[in-house]
């Protein structure tokens, strides 16, 4: 059965946050991310496990995952960046809430803490270098795997168990249908200049934004078209 990656999750999850209350995304991450690792042992998801949003466990361990709206919009953002988004039409903004709450751009990460500290989900979202953006949360996720440093880098640490199931970044990259947020390079494609976390990664002018947006929107189109391909 083909993933349907037009499907708005907003739309069955009476008004909540789709990340937990949208029983279509929960099946759709189940369908889609049950299947073999990259070294071929099985990763079957379930549901059904008390407290857990989608839990695997067998002789590679015990890891509890959580769904992540990854595509930071921008649109509710405090009053300094309101003049920037206003440009766009309400019509233009909606479309772009639509296709982030599409499958395309949706994630999963361990949910459960670890010593009472953030997870991915809160770490990316808190962390002002990063700003909830999910070109740049694939480049700490990069330098995780290469042994550099970032801003999640502590984080992501915390999590290795979950990261070393897919050997290496390429593997994880492919795992999740990725790729079109890499370059030929394997490299991240950045949506907006990149200036090594030096400053808060938001959108500072109009031409910036516009560019972000086209890019996200780019790639999240790409993922749905790799995700809509598959018989799961």
């Amino acid at each position: 059965m083909a993933i349907d990656t037009t499907f708005d999750f907003r739309s069955d999850a009476n008004g909540k946050d789709p990340d937990w209350a949208s029983p279509t995304l929960r099946d759709f991450h189940c369908r889609l991310w049950s299947k073999p690792l990259p070294d071929g042992r099985p990763f079957e998801l379930s549901t059904g496990v008390r407290g857990n949003y989608l839990h695997h466990s067998s002789d590679i361990g015990d890891f509890s995952l959580s769904s992540d709206a990854v595509m930071a919009t921008f649109l509710r953002w405090p009053e300094r960046l309101q003049p920037i988004v206003q440009q766009f039409s309400p019509e233009e903004n909606e479309y772009l809430l639509h296709i982030t709450y599409t499958m395309g751009g949706m994630m999963v990460f361990p949910g459960n803490q670890i010593d009472r500290r953030w997870t991915i989900n809160q770490a990316r979202g808190c962390n002002r270098s990063i700003s909830d953006r999910f070109d740049l949360t694939m480049e700490c996720v990069r330098r995780h795997y290469h042994g550099g440093w970032s801003p999640l880098h502590d984080t992501l640490d915390r999590y290795r168990n979950f990261f070393d199931l897919f050997g290496d970044f390429d593997g994880y990259v492919r795992f999740f249908l990725l790729d079109d947020i890499i370059d030929e390079r394997g490299l991240v494609r950045f949506f907006m200049p990149f200036d090594e976390f030096q400053s808060v990664a938001i959108p500072r002018d109009y031409p910036t934004y516009a560019e972000y947006r086209r890019l996200s929107i780019e790639f999240v189109h790409a993922r749905n078209a790799r995700m809509a391909q598959l018989d799961v």
